[in-house]
């Protein structure tokens, strides 16, 4: 069993050092293990052009308009039976950086992008997909802060793993952490996370969430979209719409059996999604040739809006 370690954070700081720690304890327990310095990495933002949903929708297979050191970064986790995920919270969320790799995870790491893909490829004759991209694979993630500003890092997390639909094993944050290396306790349970991935890497169909509870008993969510008006609640996470009730004092997350089947993590929620993503780029492609698209682009064009350039262009355009 391989076991890659990601740390995000500042090099031999506390991100590293957790890592690693949670690596050797994998190590122990007989994983293969590695570590990536994700800093060190060319990894460009995703820019939007929606070039790899359409590629997958149209049976041009997984692409990418980027040149950079992604695909590179990609394949060394597609190798992987577990991925371990270090992360500095920022803004009570996920680093920068972390949000770069969600977005370039995108449509083309989606479980259900990628089978409806193979699909037309078997079909049309078109570019087929990397088998990898349709393996099982576990994930534990640990985000790591210095205050108590660290509500959404969970929840941020959680996202990496939806596309590909990964199985978390733990989540963990640790707020007021900023000496973490000093705090036995912590560093135990760092530790303990290497074991759970290390366990579950060796038995993947069979592996289990080993976390602490959440309140959406589907994905272990705590952050929800809430309506002010009822109990109503969607969460964030999973996308399961229910409603929020106190029973012994304790929050709970009640929604009606059907709901699964939307669920954003599952196959067939990925399905629809699928489904929604290739007739809506559909819909784009086909108004690109009417004569109101190209009325609405001539009308935003002639807008007489300056436009401030960044410091190297404006020398360029002089």
């Amino acid at each position: 069993m391989k076991i890659v370690g990601v740390s995000l954070g500042t090099r031999n700081g506390s991100n590293d050092a957790m890592c690693k720690e949670a690596l050797n304890a994998a190590k122990e327990m007989g994983a293969e293990v590695s570590f990536i310095h994700l800093l060190d990495w060319d990894i460009q933002d995703c820019t939007g052009c929606v070039a790899c949903s359409r590629g997958l929708v149209m049976g041009k297979g997984n692409i990418c308009t980027r040149r950079d050191e992604f695909d590179d970064f990609r394949s060394v986790l597609l190798d992987a039976d577990g991925v371990l995920w270090v992360d500095p919270i920022f803004e009570k969320g996920g680093s920068g950086l972390h949000h770069t790799i969600m977005d370039r995870f995108g449509p083309r790491f989606d479980r259900g992008m990628n089978i409806v893909a193979q699909k037309i490829s078997e079909e049309h004759g078109g570019k087929p997909i990397d088998p990898r991209l349709l393996k099982d694979k576990v994930i534990s993630f640990i985000g790591i802060g210095g205050s108590d500003w660290a509500t959404a890092i969970e929840y941020d997390h959680s996202m990496l793993a939806l596309s590909p639909a990964w199985k978390i094993i733990d989540n963990e944050k640790f707020a007021w952490s900023k000496n973490i290396i000093m705090e036995d306790d912590k560093v135990e349970r760092v530790r303990e996370i290497g074991r759970n991935l290390a366990k579950a890497a060796a038995d993947i169909e069979n592996a289990q969430y080993m976390g602490k509870p959440g309140v959406c008993p589907h994905c272990h969510s705590k952050n929800f979209y809430l309506d002010p008006e009822s109990t109503h609640a969607i969460c964030m996470t999973c996308g399961i719409e229910g409603d929020l009730t106190v029973e012994d004092g304790k929050i709970k997350f009640v929604f009606p059996e059907e709901q699964l089947a939307h669920a954003h993590d599952t196959l067939s929620g990925k399905f629809i999604h699928a489904d929604d993503i290739k007739e809506n780029e559909g819909k784009a492609i086909a108004n690109r040739n009417t004569d109101k698209f190209k009325e609405s682009q001539e009308r935003v064009k002639g807008f007489d809006i300056p436009e401030i350039l960044p410091p190297a262009k404006r020398e360029c355009v002089k």
